[in-house]
């Protein structure tokens, strides 16, 4: 029988799990006393309710396990998002080695078809089927068709079932219960769904022990970039800047939370979004996103480093960037068809053109607007963009210049992204392609040669990010640095970078074709009524409130 389990004991309870029932015997004709923790996101030994309820369950032995799926091999996900993944499996590893003298058995194939196995047979773990499997629940489409599909499988072989909520700071469904089933659709909203909902649980500590590994069990290691179709990018700009795993995310969380100042005073919207080396934001969504930390951990270490004082509130604080991760997985468990255009009730029916060469110089950052190109290449280079660079160039592919489909460019971002999240990721690009009923005014375009006092807060007069990106442009003068197509003849060739040879032309007339891009996008099918989740007006995550003001170059 699958057993939701809302948290263990530790935690306030705000509904019981099932009771548990005789298990019955597998196809082996009977059940080995241990139990599968099956780790997905959730790469964590804080805070880990399942490994808590996993510690207590009583079992003989315990079999941490992690299952490399081939649908996200290198088709779908990136070589630096890859190497993240790698890298928080082998702290993963090494931490219940160190911690729990236990370790993680890194096993691959389809899931179902590898748990399919353990159900049956036990398999290449045990001697017979596991009486207990658990694991942390998803909210992605992907993940909830296969944990129904594992599930089946589990009930079938007469294996009990245990899901844990770990990677949101509330449980999905308790929210939308007290919401009245509705996604919140406004920051005002989100906050007074928490405040309805009360702080999220204060987070679980370390197990002191869980039970042993079954004796005699293979070592399943984690494996290699190129053991899986990858080929390392050692050495290139960026690389490595964020390693992946626990302890690299728990010392980047512990730094932040120690700089109180920082932490009282964070607006996003006036972080710089041409800042590197170090960059003005956190950078701590690629572990939450892997669930290499906490986000309960976090929420309650802003607490703390507030202290009580005077702080900056949502939705530009820290506190506020949480709830916006909320208010995301909320609407994408309500609203249908939420990552695409058709069957969308939440998106615009916009009638986008289809250029793969347009798509390719977005992408490849060879469109000739430098702001432009060197936010594309960070992203394909570190695999992390400030949130204004991901709004410039998101607005640049849709309905400020190329006029190219949301999908597509949501497409390269879940690719190329570290922190690449199915929910945040469309909600975002669903807002900055204006077809979301949450979306900024359509005519608020961004223009990609940005003044250093825009709505991109690029600060950067010297053009020192362009620089590092965009290496054709290194020697080229600051005042033309942002669109060198404007420098005379000799000055581009005293900077050894001639327009049209070394670096592109731009590759549309940014004034023509938004003034066109507007007309069109007004002539458009109407917005569809508000979908179920209740959506009418949403920032996207980490945008700047509605102010009713056009933003500047």
């Amino acid at each position: 029988k699958r057993t939701p389990v809302a948290s263990p004991a530790e935690m306030p309870p705000k509904r019981k799990a099932a009771p548990k029932v005789a298990a019955k015997a597998g196809s082996s004709g009977r059940l080995q006393d241990a139990a599968v923790l099956w780790f997905r996101k959730g790469l964590r030994l804080d805070d880990n309710p399942a490994l808590v309820a996993a510690a207590k369950s009583g079992v003989r032995h315990l079999c941490p396990i992690f299952v490399i799926d081939p649908h996200f091999g290198p088709k779908h996900v990136g070589v630096n998002r890859y190497r993240f993944l790698l890298e928080s499996l082998s702290d993963l590893d090494a931490q219940l080695r160190k911690r729990l003298g236990s370790r993680l058995l890194v096993l691959r194939g389809k899931p179902e078809t590898v748990l399919g196995d353990i159900l049956r047979s036990g398999k290449p773990l045990l001697g017979a089927p596991p009486r207990l499997l658990m694991w942390e629940r998803d909210t992605e489409p992907y993940a909830q068709a296969r944990d129904a599909a594992v599930a089946k499988l589990a009930e079938k072989a007469g294996v009990e079932v245990q899901t844990f909520v770990g990677h949101t700071l509330y449980d999905p469904d308790d929210a939308l219960k007290v919401n009245k089933g509705k996604a919140p659709s406004t920051m005002p909203g989100m906050v007074t769904l928490a405040k309805a909902l009360g702080e999220p649980p204060q987070p679980l500590a370390v197990p002191s022990k869980v039970p042993p590994l079954p004796a005699g069990v293979k070592p399943f290691p984690v494996p290699t970039l190129k053991e899986m179709g990858y080929r390392d990018v050692g050495g290139k700009i960026g690389t490595h800047a964020f390693p992946g795993g626990e302890t690299a995310g728990l010392a980047r969380m512990a730094a932040r939370l120690k700089d109180t100042e920082y932490i009282r005073t964070f607006e996003k919207p006036k972080t710089r979004s041409t800042a590197f080396d170090p960059p003005s934001t956190t950078v701590l969504s690629p572990y939450l996103k892997f669930g290499c930390v906490s986000a309960r951990r976090f929420f309650h270490g802003l607490k703390k480093s507030i202290g009580g004082k005077k702080h900056t509130q949502p939705p530009g604080s820290l506190e506020g960037q949480l709830y916006f991760r909320e208010m995301a997985y909320l609407q994408g468990l309500t609203v249908p068809n939420f990552d695409r255009a058709k069957g969308n009730p939440a998106c615009r029916p916009v009638p986008w053109d289809k250029s793969a060469a347009k798509l390719k110089a977005w992408e490849e950052g060879k469109t000739g607007f430098p702001f432009i190109d060197a936010a594309m290449r960070q992203l394909k280079q570190v695999g992390w963009l400030h949130h204004l660079a991901r709004h410039a160039v998101a607005c640049f592919l849709t309905r400020g210049d190329l006029w190219q489909s949301w999908e597509d460019g949501r497409d390269v971002f879940d690719r190329l992204l570290l922190d690449a999240d199915w929910a945040i990721n469309n909600m975002n690009w669903l807002a900055l392609s204006g077809v979301a009923p949450w979306s900024p005014p359509f005519f608020r375009v961004y223009h990609p040669v940005p003044k250093m006092d825009s709505a991109l807060n690029v600060q950067d007069p010297e053009g020192e990010y362009i620089r590092q990106y965009v290496p054709e442009l290194r020697d080229m003068p600051a005042k033309y640095i942002y669109a060198p197509w404007t420098a005379p003849l000799d000055v581009q060739k005293e900077a050894k970078c001639i327009v049209g040879k070394d670096y592109p032309k731009p590759i549309v007339e940014h004034e023509r074709v938004s003034k066109a891009n507007i007309a069109r996008f007004k002539k458009s099918p109407r917005a569809p009524p508000a979908p179920a989740a209740g959506a009418k007006r949403l920032a996207p995550a980490g945008d700047q409130p509605a102010s009713g003001k056009r933003p500047r170059r």
